[in-house]
């Protein structure tokens, strides 16, 4: 049978094939990273992405492209290879290396952003490690790049996935995964950092069960953008 329902397209040859591969993905980069730097500029201004994103997308014409990490073994990978070919050639890739670079630094900002609400030695949750939402597939994912810009910055990190597998996180990432969020608690933060359905189906109760008085909720993926909390919860989101 079929493998798509899409139908099939029949390209001239397979270095086309191959070539419109590296080139979808390396659009998608670029236009996420667009979106990312525009990310950084509007948290300036105290204004969300999400919801900015939520009225730009009103026009028909709008490419609805969200914010946040850009993992995975295609997107974050077939740019850096088309710029390595681009180089031979005697080209300069200068906006693909652009949008890598901006795509790569989200990590980082994210844990400098909330890391601006926290004292020093604060206690830190971070919901999902896996690239994808959904997803088990811990390839490439930038989750880390979270995690380590807060250790550098000396916070405590625990990290909670009910998709990644235990022993891969362990091997990998040198990452003991918390269990069961029912036993969590007492966080001066926690991330939303991917939005399987099972964060996003947690109630606004068992959210701030997990966080103490006036901590933080720091949601990445505009996963609790419709939650109202309680117990003097600031929020920080992009």
């Amino acid at each position: 049978g079929m493998a798509t329902t899409g139908g099939t397209f029949r390209a001239r040859n397979i270095k086309t094939a191959e070539a419109a591969k590296v080139i979808e993905n390396a659009q998608r980069d670029i236009n996420i990273a667009f979106i990312n730097e525009a990310t950084m500029i509007f948290q300036k201004l105290g204004i969300s992405a999400y919801d900015l994103l939520e009225t730009a997308g009103t026009k028909w014409n709008f490419l609805n492209f969200t914010p946040g990490l850009v993992g995975g073994h295609c997107i974050g990978i077939d740019p850096f290879y088309l710029a390595h070919r681009a180089t031979e050639l005697g080209h300069d890739p200068d906006l693909i290396l652009t949008g890598r670079r901006i795509n790569e630094s989200m990590g980082s900002f994210i844990a400098e952003s909330v890391g601006e609400y926290l004292e020093p030695d604060s206690r830190v949750l971070i919901l999902g490690l896996t690239f994808k939402e959904n997803v088990p597939d811990l390839r490439n994912t930038k989750i880390t790049d979270i995690v380590n810009g807060l250790l550098d910055r000396g916070y405590q990190v625990d990290v909670h996935d009910p998709m990644a597998d235990p022993d891969e996180t362990r091997q990998f990432f040198d990452i003991d995964l918390k269990e069961n969020l029912n036993n969590l608690e007492g966080y001066d933060a926690v991330i939303g950092a991917v939005a399987h359905d099972v964060y996003k189906d947690l109630s606004p109760v068992a959210v701030e069960g997990l966080i103490k008085a006036e901590g933080v909720v720091a949601d990445v993926k505009g996963i609790w953008r419709d939650q109202v909390f309680s117990n003097g919860i600031r929020r920080w989101q992009l």
